[in-house]
């Protein structure tokens, strides 16, 4: 267990440093015959887009975490507040609640790491709603060690994030919504990295969403198709020093769609899509800190990867899965994700149940990782508790 503290303060000491510190990395040189950027060697190498506070992108329910990591666009529940608040204007109960905990590096025997997340919303008539959440990432407990590797105390990393939105629908079928949040990211304050001071890091984010839907037919079958888009933690930078140099918090464009299908009273299934893109700066061959507000880096990021437009598309990642339920109250899912290999190389499938008994639900989701790319969740069992407060409309 002791080396594995000690692991996990290296990723902490990894993260300070890319906050705190102006790492020199050495990103190579652009190749425009590869449209990528290589190695001495003339192989393509990763340039990953890298963000203070990663932790406000994990996918916090079971549900979409066993669709591949989708939810842009499926059924609205309380978990929507992650993905897209607009669809709560839709949503089929008038108060509901939902609470999930995700174990986090289990693989690595590490009981006291993990996210856990609170959401719920409230119609407040027919045309509008208000969400609420609760997210929070504990790093357990760790021994913190100097550059000399001399004991220099302990401390318990944790971040967390607080969450209010408002839903409007705008039409029959047409909904909008806004969240603003407040980041708090406590990693190793009171310890040195390079020799300056760690203190906590703060932040206030917001997201803008919309959600579409309408009847369409699949053949002699009622179905429903969904659109959903998002921006979302779009906001101020975040410092782990007094250091004047800031990082960007995880702003995201997420776009997605859902097929709804239903075969008769008891059997329907949905097929979804989201498609994500980090709204930061991808890192350049010269080491040059972008030095912006959010918005101009969220505006500047569809354009300015060294490989042009090939590697702005290599930053796409996407999320599918597809879900059965039998009479409304058994669901099996599956799904998978992919990340370009040169943009984080995260590729796995996903598999899930979900049960759904009176006001009570519950969902469960397995990653299983498809490349030798380590995953946090790695044969992980993940669980969603849902209480629906108010009977079916």
């Amino acid at each position: 267990m002791k080396n594995k503290k000690h692991f996990l303060f290296l990723v902490l000491a990894g993260l300070l440093c890319l906050s705190s510190v102006q790492a020199q990395i050495s990103y190579g040189t652009y190749d425009p015959t590869k449209k990528c950027v290589v190695d001495a060697n003339g192989e393509c190498i990763p340039n990953t887009i890298l963000s203070a506070v990663p932790f406000l992108r994990i996918v916090p329910d079971a549900r979409s975490g066993a669709l591949g990591d989708a939810g842009l666009a499926i059924s609205p529940d309380a978990n929507a507040m992650h993905f897209n608040a607009a669809k709560l204007a839709f949503a089929e109960q008038d108060f509901e609640v939902s609470a999930t905990y995700t174990p986090w590096l289990k693989n690595l025997g590490l009981n006291d790491v993990y996210l856990a997340y609170l959401s719920g919303y409230n119609k407040l008539d027919d045309l509008q709603a208000v969400g609420y959440s609760l997210r929070f990432f504990s790093l357990g407990e760790i021994d913190f060690r100097d550059e000399d590797g001399n004991p220099s105390g302990n401390g318990k990393p944790r971040e967390f994030e607080i969450s209010g939105a408002y839903s409007r629908k705008l039409g029959d079928r047409l909904s909008g919504g806004v969240s603003a949040k407040y980041i708090y990211s406590n990693l190793a304050s009171g310890q040195q990295v390079g020799g300056i001071d760690i203190k906590t890091a703060h932040a206030f984010a917001a997201d803008i969403s919309v959600y579409h839907k309408s009847k369409v037919k699949m053949g002699n079958y009622d179905s429903q198709l969904t659109f959903g888009l998002s921006v979302s933690n779009l906001g101020s930078k975040v410092s782990y020093s007094e250091s004047v140099d800031k990082d960007f918090i995880p702003a995201n464009f997420g776009l997605g769609s859902a097929l709804d299908i239903n075969f008769d009273e008891y059997n329907s299934m949905t097929f979804t899509i989201d498609i994500n893109k980090l709204l930061l700066p991808t890192p350049d061959t010269t080491n040059v800190k972008f030095d912006g507000s959010s918005i101009n880096a969220a505006i500047a990021s569809w354009l300015d990867a060294p490989g042009g437009i090939t590697e702005e598309l290599r930053e796409l990642y996407f999320s599918t899965g597809v879900e059965y339920w039998y009479d409304k109250q058994f669901a099996v899912r599956a799904g998978y994700f992919y990340e370009n290999p040169l943009k984080g190389d995260r590729q796995f499938l996903t598999v899930g149940v979900g049960l759904k008994y009176n006001v009570y639900g519950m969902n469960l989701s397995y990653l299983v990782p498809t490349n030798n790319r380590r995953n946090p969740l790695d044969n992980t069992l993940r669980f969603s508790l849902l209480f629906d407060f108010t009977s079916q409309k």
